[in-house]
């Protein structure tokens, strides 16, 4: 497998270069989603790397998914979010949890690009305490009635399928919410510090009825679904970091090559000896805790502490590493027309997004002390 991961990155690496990178300062500057290049992802196999090929996909698994969530965040953070929500957090879950119906006629079109994918669970009044949702849905006769509004959904302004969770009673029920369905509507879309052309807003149902073959994972199993894909995005959702810190790293050691003070390249200095010393151990250390867990992911044996760890570590380093690059510019670094001002601002979103870094203390110190009382 390590010759096709190879192949894979050198495939990924290359589009990014083509594709992604002469339109990277675009993406920020305009707060631009590119559509078009989404779509030849999915050309590429790139969207459903996780899903047979029966069904459109690659067929490959999230070492992959990993692979590709790196690079293409290298090249820019945003797209590389929008990527994530879209493969891993949307389709995956989807495929996994989905039955046959679902699978069938709404799998393949996320896989192609045709169609963007989206996970409706955050509301204005439950970020971090999630099943405190107020979204609810009511049988209605062969229908299910579905009243609410979810917020801070990342592809949400361009979505067309969102994996959407809702109250049913006293339990929780995933739900498949099309943009065409009669009661859907987009509200407003935000403007973000970073992570900029990859948007961001919020969605309201009034009154969508949905059939019950649009039921993800079963009735009254919402929270079993949600929980499924979980550990898996965390670990995931860590390559997003680590492109993010990979590209800061990169841009500090140019510079500290090319600038010159006092007569010599500032890679001379030791405070900046220093910085990339450390900037290089967080970054390749992240690397292989993330790779680690991802690995167990494939053996069917990572746990919540696994996957909380790998994101909290990986996020703080990658905020650590472009804050030191920022730095390590000076002046430079704190004007737009550096790219890691960028970089910087897209380092700080994975610290909050996909779960707050302080509730993945909480789910690792939990997990820690169930672990040991055994």
């Amino acid at each position: 497998m390590e010759e096709e991961y190879d192949i894979l990155r050198e495939s990924v690496k290359s589009f990014s270069e083509k594709e992604i990178m002469p339109v990277s300062r675009k993406i920020d500057h305009d707060d631009y989603f590119p559509r078009e290049i989404f779509k030849k992802m999915g050309s590429l196999g790139y969207l459903g790397i996780t899903i047979p090929e029966e069904y459109g996909g690659s067929g490959s698994d999230y070492i992959s998914q990993a692979i590709i969530e790196e690079e293409i965040s290298y090249a820019s953070g945003s797209l590389g979010l929008s990527y994530g929500a879209h493969s891993n957090l949307c389709l995956d879950n989807l495929y996994r949890n989905g039955s046959e119906y679902i699978r069938e006629n709404y799998v393949p079109k996320l896989c192609s690009g045709d169609n963007i994918g989206s996970l409706g669970m955050t509301e204005p009044s439950s970020g971090s305490d999630a099943l405190s949702m107020k979204t609810n849905a009511v049988k209605d006769g062969d229908n299910y009635v579905i009243n609410g509004s979810k917020t801070f959904i990342t592809n949400a302004p361009y979505a067309d399928q969102f994996l959407t969770y809702a109250r049913t009673g006293d339990n929780y029920t995933a739900f498949l919410i099309l943009s065409d369905d009669e009661g859907f509507s987009r509200g407003k879309r935000f403007e973000k510090l970073g992570m900029r052309g990859s948007p961001t807003g919020e969605i309201y149902f009034n009154n969508i009825r949905i059939k019950s073959d649009r039921i993800v994972g079963g009735l009254n199993s919402g929270k079993k679904v949600l929980l499924s894909g979980l550990n898996m995005e965390r670990a995931v959702l860590s390559f997003n970091a680590i492109g993010i810190a990979r590209r800061a790293f990169d841009l500090a050691i140019e510079y500290s090559i090319e600038r010159n003070q006092f007569g010599k390249p500032i890679h001379e200095f030791e405070l900046i000896q220093e910085k990339l010393a450390y900037m290089y151990t967080k970054f390749e250390s992240s690397r292989l805790f993330a790779l680690e867990a991802l690995k167990r992911v494939n053996n069917d044996k990572m746990d919540a502490l696994d996957a909380a760890a790998a994101i909290l570590y990986a996020s703080e380093s990658s905020e650590y590493i472009a804050r030191e690059a920022l730095q390590i510019f000076g002046g430079y670094g704190y004007i737009k027309d550096f790219e890691i001002e960028r970089v910087f601002r897209d380092s700080i979103l994975l610290t909050i997004g996909a779960g707050t870094n302080e509730i993945r203390k909480k789910v690792i110190s939990e997990s820690l002390i169930k672990k040991y009382k055994k």
